[in-house]
């Protein structure tokens, strides 16, 4: 089962990727742990990643890609894995078919949890989290017992800077730019599959299951 995972911050990607891969006993990659371990082993692609980021530059699509390619070839992958921040760009899918085409695999499915932007504005301006334990609430979902108060130390809960409207509105509009083309490149291949994601988890997980047993 080789899955591509897309879905806008606040999706709740984070969540199901965990379930799919403990579901099929595949690994969740990550494009940001990628990253991490390779830098942090000082590899020759993550020194060459390090290079562009120190500089404050977009690490180039081929870095991305051919680590993304060295971690497919990995043991753990032999029966599948779920990508999820790869591919960002056109031009990252047309280099995972290719890298799939020559290895005569392919794609099971790019899976794409949708959830209206008002709805992912009300969820994520609405967390709070408390700085000194860090247990997390919800103004709407999930109050405290009292008001801006820590249910479990007593300090006060605050929004991240990240959870702002103005935040969060900006990060919308740039997954949305930079993903409306990919959506459109899996689905005139017949391979965009997706699922409503404004349901409970379960119900998400169970939609989601349902999709990966037809493709199959």
């Amino acid at each position: 089962m080789k899955i591509v995972l897309l879905g806008p911050p606040g999706a709740g990607k984070g969540t199901q990727a965990k379930s799919i891969s403990n579901r099929y006993s595949i690994p969740h990659i990550s494009t940001g742990d990628i990253f991490r371990k390779n830098i942090s082993e000082g590899t020759p692609l993550g020194i060459e990643a390090k290079g562009y980021i120190d500089k404050g530059q977009l690490v180039p699509d081929e870095v991305t890609i051919n680590m993304v390619k060295d971690r497919l070839t990995w043991e753990d992958c032999k029966n599948g894995y779920l990508l999820d921040g790869f591919p960002r760009t056109v031009a990252q899918a047309e280099a995972l078919e290719g890298f799939l085409a020559d290895r005569n695999e392919k794609l099971d499915t790019a899976l794409s949890i949708e959830v209206p932007s008002s709805f992912i504005l009300e969820r994520m301006t609405g967390r709070r989290v408390c700085p000194s334990c860090g247990a997390s609430y919800h103004v709407k979902f999930n109050p405290p017992t009292k008001a801006g108060v820590c249910d479990v130390c007593g300090s006060d809960i605050v929004q991240r800077k990240d959870d702002t409207e103005e935040t969060v509105s900006e990060r919308l509009e740039v997954y949305e730019r930079q993903t409306q083309p990919l959506i459109d490149f899996y689905n005139n291949k017949n391979l965009l599959s997706t699922v409503d994601g404004t349901k409970a988890i379960n119900e998400v997980f169970e939609s989601i299951c349902s999709i990966l047993g037809s493709v199959k």
